[in-house]
């Protein structure tokens, strides 16, 4: 096998155009293989994965001596190629897992721990990003007592517990430590350690309801005229237009399946991801619209069983719930709308809001919104301003003196 950077450049680009990507997508990873290639001049243009390495931490740009995002997307992504084709004789086209991987546990009664916790969530049928959210704090817990010279579950103790929250406090902002700690708990629980749990509940960590502003009358039909008038994509139409009349989060977005679409009866219906209950609701004609336009006209061909895939090659499901913020924020912007920052967490208050000034009843809100519980709903009575007034009581006379 030809390892030269030229040879292994055209069998990425090949790949590339088979699977149907962009010209200006290939145009810019012909770029990248071309900066390759200057830097392997130094071994006779082989390339290696200690190469390879170099190259993708070469992410400060020569104009402005700071660091490139852009650089350190588009050559990791290329070594990413280079390597699978290098090691397997094809190039991996798959998705780039993101972020870096997380270290683990080198002691094997720890390791042996977290597989177990691991086992018990999966048979337990826990969401994936749930499972990855309750396995990455209790690796980085098992981690923090290797530091400390613990390598025993027994040699844990309640002091461990509070210092490990409050090393999480340099890179979680207080107002999220909750989260640390409810995502925290459930492990604790599993190992059945009450002096642990005991030592948690000091933490004290509360979760704080901002009060969420809800979008304008007016902000609502400039984007949905923008949807109309296509401005955006009919993916992205939608995608907006879902959340917008649904309030449905963005994992239940992302994860849509076309199964799940009633196009006869105008209705969808779903498992939630976060509570694993299911749900169905109608479909405005609207939204219908522009699901089917989406389907039938822009989706790419694939096997993939979610509705909304990327509108770049490869064409797959998109990556997580973040997909989905970004697509929201896109439509408002070229809907004109530039001073609101939007997200599903801002659309779904606003639907709640909605049907609570049209008097609906709250354990019906509940259900549309898909809450587990009933009382998870009471948060949204603080977009409810005016009822929120009408609770206020007067003064009594000479109070304000």
């Amino acid at each position: 096998m030809d390892t030269t950077v030229t040879a292994i450049g055209d069998v990425v680009v090949a790949a590339l155009e088979d699977a149907g990507y962009m010209q200006s997508t290939i145009g810019q990873f012909r770029k990248s293989i071309k900066w390759l290639g200057f830097l392997a001049k130094k071994q006779d243009f082989v390339y290696t994965s200690e190469l390879g390495a170099e190259f993708a931490s070469m992410t400060t740009s020569p104009r402005t001596g700071r660091y490139s995002a852009q650089r350190h997307t588009d050559y990791g992504r290329l070594v990413w190629l280079f390597d699978s084709y290098l090691h397997t004789g094809a190039v991996d086209l798959s998705m780039r897992p993101r972020g870096r991987q997380k270290e683990k546990p080198s002691s094997p009664e720890f390791s042996k721990l977290l597989a177990a916790w691991s086992q018990d969530m999966e048979q337990r049928g826990l969401a994936r990003s749930t499972q990855d959210c309750f396995r990455g704090l209790a690796c980085e817990y098992l981690i923090f007592l290797e530091a400390g010279g613990i390598s025993w579950w027994a040699d844990a103790d309640g002091y461990s517990v509070l210092g490990f929250l409050e090393s999480l406090r340099i890179r979680w902002a207080e107002s999220s430590m909750w989260s640390a700690v409810a995502s925290f708990r459930p492990f604790l629980k599993f190992t059945s350690r009450t002096d642990l749990l005991d030592a948690l509940a000091l933490a004290r960590a509360r979760r704080h309801h901002e009060i969420v502003p809800l979008l304008d009358a007016g902000v609502e039909g400039q984007v949905v005229d923008g949807c109309c008038q296509g401005l955006v994509s009919s993916r992205d139409a939608a995608i907006t237009l879902l959340s917008l009349a649904t309030g449905l989060r963005a994992c239940d977005i992302r994860s849509l399946r076309l199964a799940d679409i009633d196009w006869r009866g105008g209705t969808i219906g779903l498992v939630q991801q976060k509570t694993g209950n299911p749900l169905t609701l109608p479909l405005p004609p609207l939204v219908l619209a522009k699901l089917a336009h989406y389907v039938l006209e822009e989706r790419p061909v694939s096997d993939e069983e979610e509705v909304f895939l990327r509108l770049k090659a490869p064409h797959v499901a998109l990556a997580d719930h973040a997909a989905i913020y970004v697509i929201v924020n896109k439509v408002f912007r070229a809907s004109g709308v530039e001073d609101v920052k939007v997200g599903t967490r801002v659309l779904r208050y606003n639907a709640a809001s909605r049907l609570l000034r049209a008097g609906t009843a709250l354990p019906t809100i509940s259900a549309i919104l898909g809450h587990a519980h009933s009382d998870s709903t009471n948060v949204y009575l603080s977009a409810d301003t005016e009822r929120l007034r009408s609770c206020v009581l007067p003064l009594p006379e000479g109070a304000g003196r």
